[in-house]
């Protein structure tokens, strides 16, 4: 497949061989707020995000989500790695602090859409973040194969003054899973009004 996607393009979820996809990682990495003191000296602040997705049925009704205080789909089809709540202390380790897993084979069949949403717990805006960056892609946890939509939103104007966004929804049509990389950052302060934001804007 090898496609990265910008923001608001749309595919379909078939690898290059005709196959589909069947298992999908999102993963988010970042970093701690770096502080310098009057003294001189520097430290470092703990940087919260949190990973959540949120599942409908056809007529947008919200069946289940999937967050820090609920790691698991009702399905058993989503998996959330845990909540992570400082990001990297001491640099970029070049590895995901949350990862959200989905296996479409699992998923009840009365689920329409699966949105993704990314939220600053602590109302730490995007743009004052050393890294922060979202990688959506074919593969397990531990396992990367063909990465397939990317947003940095430490770096990318769009995010800077923002603590929430909506990575991008998986949908269901003509019974084929596709993807809308949507990369939009909204007005949100907490996961409830994100969540309401993509069901009155996104589906």
């Amino acid at each position: 497949m090898a496609i990265n996607l910008t923001k608001g393009q749309r595919i379909n979820l078939e690898k290059s061989n005709g196959s589909k996809l069947n298992n999908i990682c999102v993963g988010i990495n970042w970093g701690a707020i770096e502080k310098k003191s009057w003294l001189g000296g520097t430290s470092k602040i703990a940087v919260d995000l949190d990973a959540s997705c949120a599942l409908y049925d056809d007529t947008k009704k919200r069946l289940d989500v999937v967050y820090f205080g609920n790691l698991k789909s009702k399905d058993g089809a989503i998996k959330h790695s845990g909540d992570d709540l400082t990001g990297d202390m001491g640099g970029d380790d070049g590895l995901d602090n949350e990862v959200i897993t989905l296996d479409f084979s699992k998923l009840s069949p009365n689920t329409t859409y699966v949105a993704f949403v990314l939220n600053s717990f602590k109302g730490q805006d995007f743009g004052t973040i050393p890294f922060a960056s979202i990688r959506i892609y074919e593969g397990t946890p531990k396992r990367v194969n063909e990465v397939f939509a990317t947003y940095d939103i430490a770096n990318g104007a769009d995010f800077s003054g923002h603590v929430s966004m909506v990575m991008g929804v998986f949908y269901k049509k003509n019974g084929e899973w596709k993807f809308n990389a949507i990369g939009e950052p909204t007005k949100d302060k907490k996961l409830e009004e994100t969540i309401n934001t993509v069901t009155q804007k996104f589906l």
